[in-house]
């Protein structure tokens, strides 16, 4: 490394500083480190044993109700020894109640186990008084394990959730939502007798997906994969007009995508771009935004999507591959809009990148660690030879650790091997939790009539119209996102939101899509804006003020859910002879799909134009509103909007060259 170089690397954030912003904005990040050698032992070999498990029934499974009890049983007992009951409490020491309550957890599995025969057959899925009673315990812990992980939000909700067939067949109910009267056993039994409550389609869903490819995250960072995104992205625009920002989005989009968690992401990569940003002269808030809106959206980046690709198959029925391929566009014009705005900010207050000297070399990145890539490649393929998804994460996770033998800088030993299976199942923990509880919410739903309830009063506000249905059903969409990780919110969402749009006769997967972006973007979208407010805790900047930049950044992302709504061949599916309900589509035609990308990419770009103010010279505030109206008129996909945005983008860019010329500023192509 040259000493250039050395000058980039030591604006990174050192390990203390970035855990103490994890933090702060991040519930899940604040853990017990025990004085105890033999405790930290005993808890590190629970959490690799817990991995071991999850790689043991991807191809021995247990009965269904048995696999999801000890899934959460064992993450329960890992909870309650990791996380303090309350912030201020001893981190060096677990108090002797949090053991209760590991023992606790973990007898709710020995129940299950011991009972499963009568469960299934004798006791016909009628509960006997044990069976409420270890019901009403489970319930407890998994919400108390929640609030300890994540905080009040998500165990309230689930707590709401659970109150309402207690009291729903009271006459002072409103009719809309009066039911039937249940009794404990119809609440408790639903919850731990039945894979409809605790041990939901979430819960199966962490099982067989999530934790996995959470595990092969953790092989992936051990291996040095953070290190190859953020140099080669370096390498790739660090020396580009306000290049760090580039960096910033490239690397934080590519490891939001496996990773899964905006917030963490945003810390772990935002400490190495953040401080470079404001160094070239970013303002503190944009350079927080920047990597705030970028972390967001690799969740909705093909390949991996932060494993939420898997859920929506299992959701939907569609396949992986229609739905990757569905992905792609929206997910590149996303980065689009924000490299667009980053590189108008860059030229409007002339900032440079980082001199070409002071950065590493492509062929020496990809030289050093590029054979890191094979394992996400070959994942891709697998995923497309249509093998099972739970197989394809465990052969990539083998082939990772031995592709990384390939180089002695990447290689893993049997230490890093055992701390990247510990360090994936403690990751797994606060969506273990979170899906568990909604698993609560999910159980109500299927016990009584809520979800039809939550549709129609959407379509009622709605009033027939697709375009307010689809406004309230963001609205609720974000609404029940804020403050929850990426999957745990699309499950919730595509639960209570999705179904109102079926009743337009929108396709399954484009009701899906559409809920899982604005679930997704509550990250963003202040009060409740905990991956921007984490870009600010780095950069220095106003939390609130962070979270508003954010949500300019990410105005593409807001947009484009409306646009293949709509239509539908944004998402490269035809619908036009499908049902609503199909679970695969065709490909639209090809000359729709080369249209729709030509004046989706030139209408993102003016936007980010109109949004910043700068094309060659400054907009003026005519000239922006202008250019803003030609841009959405080109991203809409119809002809006449294209023809339309196109000659009223053509005319303000042409004025806005025209004075650039005059005032004899140069070029910013870079």
């Amino acid at each position: 490394m040259t000493q250039s170089e050395n000058k980039v690397v030591i604006e990174q954030l050192d390990e203390k500083q970035q855990q103490e912003i994890l933090e702060k904005y991040d519930r899940e990040s604040v853990t017990r480190t025990p004085a105890s050698k033999s405790i930290k032992w005993f808890i590190a070999a629970i959490a690799i044993a817990y991995s071991l498990f999850h790689l043991f029934i991807t191809f021995n499974p247990l009965p269904e109700l048995i696999q999801r009890a000890a899934h959460v049983a064992i993450g329960l007992v890992l909870v309650f020894l990791l996380y303090p009951a309350r912030l201020s409490s001893s981190r060096q020491s677990i108090n002797w109640f949090d053991w209760i309550l590991a023992l606790a957890s973990f007898s709710t599995l020995i129940y299950i186990w011991i009972e499963y025969q009568d469960i299934m057959t004798t006791r016909g899925g009628i509960p006997n008084s044990l069976d409420i009673v270890f019901a009403i315990m489970a319930v407890i812990l998994v919400v108390e394990a929640a609030r300890r992980v994540m905080g009040w939000m998500l165990p309230i909700l689930g707590l709401i959730f659970l109150s309402y067939p207690f009291f729903s067949h009271y006459n002072w109910v409103p009719d809309r939502l009066l039911t039937r009267q249940y009794t404990i056993s119809d609440i408790f039994g639903q919850m731990y007798l039945k894979t409809e409550g605790l041990y939901s389609s979430a819960i199966g869903a962490s099982v067989t997906f999530i934790f996995l490819f959470i595990l092969f995250g953790a092989f992936l960072a051990k291996s040095g994969m953070g290190k190859l995104f953020n140099d080669l992205a370096m390498a790739l625009a660090g020396h580009k007009q306000g290049g760090p920002a580039k960096v910033a989005v490239i690397s934080s989009g590519f490891m939001g995508s496996i990773n899964g968690t905006a917030v963490a992401n945003v810390v772990g990569t935002g400490s190495f771009t953040i401080p470079l940003m404001k160094k070239i002269g970013y303002h503190k808030n944009f350079a927080g935004a920047v990597e705030a809106s970028a972390s967001v959206g690799g969740q909705i980046l093909p390949p991996v999507m932060g494993a939420s690709a898997f859920i929506m198959a299992e959701t939907t029925g569609v396949s992986y591959g229609t739905i990757a391929l569905a992905a792609t566009l929206p997910a590149l014009l996303y980065y689009l809009g924000v490299m667009a705005q980053v590189h108008y900010r860059a030229g409007r207050d002339n900032l440079k990148g980082v001199p070409k000297a002071d950065l590493p070399r492509v062929k020496e990145v990809l030289k050093e660690r590029g054979h890191l890539l094979i394992p996400i490649v070959a994942l891709v393929f697998f995923l497309f030879q249509s093998i099972p998804v739970s197989y394809a994460a465990v052969y990539t996770i083998l082939l990772t650790i031995v592709v990384a033998a390939f180089r002695k800088t990447t290689r893993m030993g049997i230490k890093e091997i055992l701390e990247a299976l510990e360090d994936g199942a403690k990751q797994s923990l606060s969506v273990m939790a979170a899906c568990a509880v909604v698993g609560i919410i999910i159980g109500v739903v299927s016990l009584t009539s809520f979800g039809s309830v939550m549709t129609s009063s959407i379509m009622s506000i709605g009033a027939g119209s697709l375009f307010l249905t689809l406004f309230f059903t963001m609205i609720a969409s974000m609404i029940l996102g804020m403050g929850l990780p990426s999957i745990p919110a699309y499950i919730i969402t595509a639960t209570m939101a999705a179904p109102a749009l079926a009743n337009f006769d929108i396709p399954i997967l484009v009701a899906h899509m559409f809920v899982f972006y604005f679930g997704l973007f509550a990250n963003i979208t202040p009060p409740v804006a905990l991956a921007a407010f984490a870009g600010a805790g780095i950069a220095g900047g106003d939390p609130m003020r962070t979270g508003f930049q954010a949500l300019k950044l990410s105005l593409a992302g807001f947009i484009i859910p409306f646009l293949f709504v709509y239509n539908p061949a944004m998402l490269m599916i035809d619908t036009t002879d499908v049902a609503v309900n199909a679970r695969e589509f065709a490909l639209p035609a090809w000359t729709t799909v080369i249209s729709i990308i030509i004046t989706s990419v030139v209408g993102i770009l003016a936007l980010g134009a109109a949004v910043e103010g700068y094309f060659k010279t400054e907009l003026n505030f005519f000239w922006r509103i202008f250019l803003g109206i030609g841009a959405l008129g080109m991203i809409i996909p119809e002809t006449i909007t294209d023809i339309i945005g196109i000659i009223l983008v053509v005319i303000a860019l042409s004025i806005n060259i025209l004075k650039a010329k005059k005032e004899n500023k140069p070029s910013l192509a870079s």
